[in-house]
This record gives structure tokens, sequence and C-alpha cells, in this order.
């Protein structure tokens, strides 16, 4: 799925352990299942939540943003972008990660899924 030049993207695959991921879909699809270790501010409460993210963000760090597909984050990685964040969309979002067997957990800790 292509989002027009411009917006940086990662592969699933290229992103490591320890990498800060940002997750910006909406509160049902998190209580289903997430990355562990990631931050959590659902799109529709980004602009109003940024704040959370300039605080737990690395400094001097990437910002890798995933959403279900790649379509949501994508508008997300351009937003930062355009505020000088260094940010990537990841490419495919929770449902590549999922097929790729990376751990998608709920907020208890027990096996999730993607939404």
């Amino acid at each position: 799925m292509s989002f027009g030049a411009g917006v940086p993207t990662v592969a699933v695959a290229d992103l490591k352990d320890g990498d800060f991921l940002l997750d910006v879909r909406e509160d049902d699809e998190w209580k289903a299942g997430h990355a562990e270790g990631a931050l959590h501010i659902p799109i529709s409460e980004f602009v109003a939540r940024y704040g959370e993210l300039t605080e737990a963000a690395p400094q001097d760090g990437r910002v890798h943003v995933i959403c279900r597909s790649g379509g949501r984050s994508a508008q997300v990685t351009m937003y930062l972008a355009q505020q000088g964040v260094d940010a990537v969309n990841v490419d495919g979002g929770m449902q590549v990660w999922e097929a790729a067997g990376r751990p998608v957990v709920t907020d208890d800790g027990q096996e999730g899924f993607v939404l």
C-alpha cells in the first residue's frame, strides 16, 4: 500500500528490540492487542495529547509510528515530520507485525490479536 512520496517508511523486519514505537490505533484496537512497550495515543486524540509523545520519545531518537495497516500512521508520520521529529511509518502496520510473528499482547500481558 502506498501513501505517496515523502512518507518515510520502515519495514517491520528492520525494527529492533528497543526501538521507540508509537501506536495510533483506537482504544478497541489497542485493547485487543499491541506491541509490548509501545506508546498508545489514538489518532483521534493525537494533537491534543502531543505532549505525551514529546515526554516519552527518546531525545534525538526516531519515532516508529504504527497503526493497523499503515494509513493512519502515515498521516501521523507526516505531521511529526512537519514538527521536526524524526519519524517513520511502519510499513503494513500491526497486520504485518503479527504476520511476521512479532509478539502481540494485551495490557495484562496475555497473548493478543490485531483487530
